[in-house]
This record gives C-alpha cells, sequence and structure tokens, in this order.
C-alpha cells in the first residue's frame, strides 16, 4: 500500500510542477523524469544519444513497466516488501539524525580522555522479570540506608553482587567511556567526589554509585600474558601453581622470545592462550584491578613479575600502548554500540528523531489512548486478554498532519507478544510505544520526500519501474523462451541455414573408466539403454568408477576427443582415477542436427523475436501521446 500510496504521491507533485513529455496509458511522464534518466543514459555512453531516439526506447521502456501493472506485478507481496525496503534504505540518508548523533559521539570522546574512579553498589537483576521489582526495591532500600549515613565500603562488602569489586568496598578501579552502560558512565562521570547517587538502572541491574576522583586517560595497552589458575583450588595446588608461575617467569626473563610458546603451552585462559597470550587492546577498568594496575605500570617490552588476582598467578608482556582515542578513532566502536537497540543510546537517537518530525510534521500522540494502553498492561500484563480488548479498537493512536493512525495499527505493530509480569509489561509497552510512534513518523516523512527531494523521487522512481520492467520481461520473454520448448523447436526448424559452423563438431558421449573391465561394462550397459537417459543411467550404476558426458566440440578443444575422433596424439585422462578413456555413439558433423546443438544461440534468437512481438502488441495495446515542444525543451547538457 505504501509503495503504490509514494508512487502516486510522486507522479501527482511532479505533474503539478513539471511539464509534461508524454503520456502513457493516461499516465503522464514530466519533464524532469525524463531527463533524468536521459542524461543518466548518457553518462553510461560514449556519447551521448539523440533525444528523439532515446525518446523511441523510453517510450518503449514506460510500455512494458505499465504492462508488468497490468499484469498485477506490482501487487505481489514479495515485490511490495522488496520496494519498500529500498525505500527505507535510500531514505535512510535523508532521515538520520547525524547532527545528535555526532553530539552523543562527541560526548563520548570528551569522556574518553579522561578517566574516573568507579566504585558502586550493585543488584543483578533475575531472568525472571517479575522478580525485578523487588531487587529494585531492595536497591531502593541500600539507597534509604547510605543517605541517612550508611558506610558505603561495607554495604558493598554486605550486599553487592559484583564479586570483581564487592570485597574491595566497590572500588572497580578506573573506568572510561563506551566500556560500561550508557546510564553507568553518565552517573560516574557526572557524580561529585564522595557523592552517592540515585539508583541507576542498566539492562544487568541497578547500581548506586558512590562518585570518585578524574584524572587524564591513561589510553590503551596491548600486552601478552600467561595465566595459572588457582581460583577452585586447595593450598597445596595453589603452592603448586606458584612454583610453575615462577618456573616460566625464569624462562622468559632470560629469553622473552619464548613468551608465546609458553602461554601457548601452559596458559589457563585457553582464548589467549591459543594466541601466544595475546589479548585485545585495553582501556582502564577493563580487566580487574591488579592486572590493570600492573599491565599499565609496565614500560613497552618489559615483562612483569609474577603476581596474583582472584583467578590465580599472571606474567604480562607488554607490547604497545596509545593514548585516549580521538572521535574519528572512537566512532566505529561507538556507531557499533548504538546500533543496539538495548543501548540508551539508539533510544535516544530515536526519541529526539521521533521529536525533530513530529515537530516539522505536525505528530502528536493521542494521550487518552496512550496512557489507557500503559493502564491495562500495568495490570494485566500483555497476554491475550489485552489484546482482546484492544483488537479492533478504533481509537486514534496519533495524529501526523491531518493523516490519524489508529490504535490498531500499534497492536498488529506488538505482533501479540506475551509478557505475564504488569510492571515489565509497562516498561516494554512505553519502550515499543516510542518504537512505533517513530516507525509512522519516519514512513509518513518518506512520503514526503517523495514530494521534496527530487534526486530522491527519481532514484526511487527509478528503482520500482527497472524492477518492474525485469519482472514483466522474465515473464513475457525470457522465461517464456527458454522454457517454450515446441516454440525453440519451431524457431530452429525454420531457420536452420541461420545455424552453421566453421569447423566440424565430434559428437557423442565422453567416457572415462577406472579400468578396461569396467569400459566394457559401460559398453554392454550402453547398448541396452536408450540415450535420453544413459547419462544418468551410467552416473548411478558406476557413481566412483565412470565419468561420463554428452559432447560437441571443435578439434582442438579436447585432447581426449582429438585423439579418439580426430587422429590426434594419445592423451592423458583428466584425473587420475581413471585410466580409459572412449567414446559412445561417435561421429562428425558439419552442421547442427537438432536444437540442443544450438541451443544457446536459438533461445537468444527466439527472446529477440518474442520481444519484437511483444513491442508492437505493446504499441498497439496502450495509447502514448508525446509532447514534441516540451520534448524539443529537454536540456540535452545534465546541469552542474
Amino acid at each position: 500500500m505504501l509503495v503504490g500510496v509514494g508512487i502516486s504521491a510522486f507522479a501527482l507533485a511532479l505533474a503539478a510542477k513539471d511539464a509534461v513529455v508524454m503520456t502513457v496509458n493516461g499516465k503522464d511522464v514530466p519533464k524532469s523524469e525524463f531527463e533524468y534518466l536521459y542524461h543518466k543514459n548518457s553518462q553510461q555512453q560514449m556519447s551521448a544519444q539523440p533525444i528523439d531516439d532515446y525518446a523511441e526506447l523510453f517510450k518503449l521502456y514506460k510500455l512494458k513497466v505499465e504492462d508488468a501493472r497490468a499484469e498485477g506485478l506490482d501487487t505481489m507481496q514479495n515485490f511490495k516488501k522488496e520496494m519498500e525496503q529500498y525505500r527505507h534504505d535510500l531514505a535512510a540518508p535523508y532521515l538520520a539524525d547525524s547532527t545528535y548523533m555526532y553530539q552523543l559521539l562527541d560526548e563520548a570522546a570528551k569522556r574518553a580522555q579522561e578517566e574516573v574512579e568507579a566504585r558502586h553498589i550493585m543488584i543483578f537483576k533475575s531472568r525472571d522479570a517479575s522478580q525485578n521489582p523487588a531487587l529494585r526495591q531492595r536497591a531502593d532500600s541500600l539507597l534509604s540506608v547510605l543517605k541517612n549515613g550508611g558506610d558505603f565500603e561495607e554495604l558493598a562488602k554486605q550486599y553487592s553482587g559484583d564479586r570483581g569489586s564487592n570485597s574491595r568496598g566497590g572500588l572497580m578501579g578506573y573506568i572510561t567511556a563506551l566500556q560500561y552502560p550508557y546510564e553507568f558512565e553518565t552517573a560516574a562521570y557526572t557524580l561529585a567526589d564522595g557523592e552517592i547517587s540515585e539508583v541507576v538502572e542498566s539492562p544487568m541491574g541497578y547500581h548506586i554509585l558512590k562518585g570518585g576522583k578524574h584524572r587524564p586517560a591513561s589510553g590503551e595497552v596491548l600486552a601478552e600474558h600467561i595465566l595459572i589458575l588457582t581460583q577452585g583450588k586447595n593450598a597445596d595446588q595453589e603452592v603448586a601453581a606458584k612454583a610453575t608461575i615462577d618456573s616460566l617467569y625464569n624462562i622468559v626473563k632470560k629469553d622473552p622470545s619464548q613468551f608465546e610458546d609458553l602461554a601457548r603451552r601452559f596458559s589457563d585462559d585457553k582464548g589467549s592462550g591459543r594466541e601466544g597470550g595475546k589479548l585485545p587492546w585495553f582501556g582502564r577498568g577493563r580487566m580487574v584491578a591488579e592486572f590493570d594496575s600492573t599491565a599499565f605500570a609496565l614500560k613497552d617490552g618489559e615483562i612483569s613479575e609474577p603476581f596474583k588476582t582472584s583467578y590465580g598467578y599472571h606474567i604480562i608482556y607488554k607490547l604497545d600502548h596509545k593514548g585516549a582515542p580521538s572521535a574519528k578513532e572512537l566512532k566505529p566502536k561507538f556507531l557499533n554500540i548504538i546500533a543496539s537497540d538495548q543501548d540508551p543510546r539508539s533510544r535516544m537517537i530515536r526519541n529526539h528523531q521521533s521529536e525533530t518530525l513530529a515537530k516539522k510534521n505536525k505528530g502528536k500522540l493521542n494521550a487518552a489512548t496512550v496512557e489507557a494502553l500503559k493502564k491495562d498492561a500495568s495490570q494485566t500484563g500483555l497476554n491475550d486478554a489485552f489484546y482482546a480488548k484492544w483488537n479492533g479498537n478504533a481509537a486514534d493512536f496519533a495524529t501526523i498532519g491531518k493523516k490519524k493512525y489508529p490504535v490498531s495499527g500499534f497492536i498488529s505493530y506488538l505482533g501479540k507478544r506475551q509478557n505475564p509480569d504488569p510492571a515489565s509489561s509497562a516498561q516494554a509497552l512505553a519502550q515499543l510505544i516510542d518504537s512505533y510512534y517513530n516507525t509512522i513518523l519516519v514512513e509518513n516523512e518518506e512520503e514526503n520526500l517523495l514530494l521534496s527531494k527530487p534526486e530522491y523521487a527519481n532514484l526511487y522512481k527509478e528503482y520500482v519501474d527497472g524492477s518492474l520492467l525485469y519482472e514483466v520481461s522474465v515473464k513475457k520473454v525470457w522465461d517464456k523462451a527458454a522454457k517454450d520448448e515446441e516454440g525453440l523447436k519451431n524457431y530452429f526448424e525454420s531457420h536452420r541455414d541461420k545455424y552453421s559452423w566453421t569447423m566440424p563438431r565430434a559428437k557423442g558421449y565422453l567416457v572415462q573408466a577406472s579400468t578396461d573391465s569396467v569400459a566394457e561394462l559401460v559398453k554392454r550397459c550402453a547398448a541396452e539403454i536408450g540415450r535420453d537417459s544413459l547419462v544418468n543411467t551410467i552416473r548411478k550404476e558406476f557413481p566412483k568408477e565412470v565419468s561420463i558426458m554428452k559432447v560437441l566440440e571443435p578439434k582442438g578443444s579436447n585432447a581426449m576427443i582429438d585423439n579418439l575422433v580426430f587422429g590426434g596424439p594419445e592423451a592423458t585422462p583428466s584425473s587420475p582415477r581413471y585410466t580409459v578413456y572412449f567414446m559412445l555413439d561417435p561421429r562428425v558433423i558439419s552442421m547442427p542436427e537438432e536444437l540442443q546443438d544450438v541451443r544457446g544461440a536459438v533461445t537468444s534468437d527466439y527472446q529477440t523475436l518474442l520481444q519484437e512481438e511483444w513491442e508492437k502488441e505493446l504499441l498497439s495495446k496502450y495509447p502514448v501521446k508525446v509532447n514534441e515542444k516540451v520534448l524539443k525543451s529537454v536540456n540535452p547538457t545534465k546541469k552542474k
């Protein structure tokens, strides 16, 4: 529906301001569209085609598109889906909220220039969403204790679920931008030293942060390491682990070139061990505190003494370091992160786009309908009762300009997704409302682009019409010619004199066999088999012992055929698994005997015939009127 609406709007808009260069089957073709395609065609030619000549080709192009519509090809579901996707892809650069996105990228780049000391108490969310409200209440209770003088470090040790920091009173060490969820990062960077945050929700859980110190960014480190695990081991095993790491250290201290080999053989970090202990580039806060501080304290090319973390004993070989990334360097990582709908910045960009488009096109959500939806979700969850109530509801969901969007469209967008928990359902529904509102605002703006952006409209219409031309040509010419066996045979018989060769051909079946005895068996079998099924039967009877194919080859194209038919020297079979080769039904022909001998050429010529007949039919079937005066006014040179 949207494709049809878009094309109609495009045609009406251009017709309103453009002179009409021709009318095809009652549809006006604006001068701007003709000029656009003429100039594009001229750029692909050695020299520009005369406008009158191009007009004749353009007329046939438009007639074929009209025939495609008459065949209903534009109503096929796959076609409509493909055109809608193309429209979205084509519109994306026009609709991208790049200014706001770059504001967020600039924010991340500025944060990346410094590191902040992070402390938190974390309550992990449950996979069972119905339990999360109680977990949120636990975080709220801890915050209340802190506000009444509670000790942050003691509460972190006692209640925080983050095992990497709880034993240190919630201290995570220094972190930098794009390492942690945006909500967490923002709180860490904006809190004053010692200030306690409100409860911060991230995809993983609920956090209470304590502000820390700021310092210039340390950049990133490239390093290799060897790990000998102690986690979960008894005292004797831990002593043995220490002895092992000390022994490895003594070797690499004398000869660093052995580090990678020893990492592969002995490191209990199997992921990096396979790469010789090499880790990806990492910044502050990415590793556990002891590993972090050791790695950044080393000089390039230096190997650390063994040290212990909660995982076990490590040796680090520091390879390289680099400073804090610029906005340009950070951009690929940033774009990868915001590509996920789970990242808040993705939703912020979407919502900012919605605000911009709503303001531009007078868009407005129906507050009463939205509140009723949220209320029902918060009472019952997203279940059959919710959908039973709202299915078929005629209330307005939103208005954009003068166009009203019913709530039924939003219910269809939900796809009957289920969530029995009322609290999380209400939260999810709020995000889905924002997402659907953005969808209809964007679709509305895409339709407006057809009216306001000629370059967009021309590209879109060219793609739609070009796709229709392809589909109708397949149906009326290419597939028809390829599949019309009777028509092909009749055409060949009527035009035999067109098809000749400058050199005779060897015709028959080339056979390669593993042994002489197998070759004899094939010859006996072939004597009893009809030629229509010969190849398939032989391949089935001798699947690993014989190669057989029908051939039609001139002298010099195949050494085995030259030897067998044209008196050439003995040849070597094409595969070492075969020792014998011969031909069944060998003969030399100077002219094609049957359609199959020249099928490709006949098919091509038959397609040309069908094309010519189709074009004659189109010229008589659909009326075309050319406005010669407007045609003469077409500028043969593209404007710069």
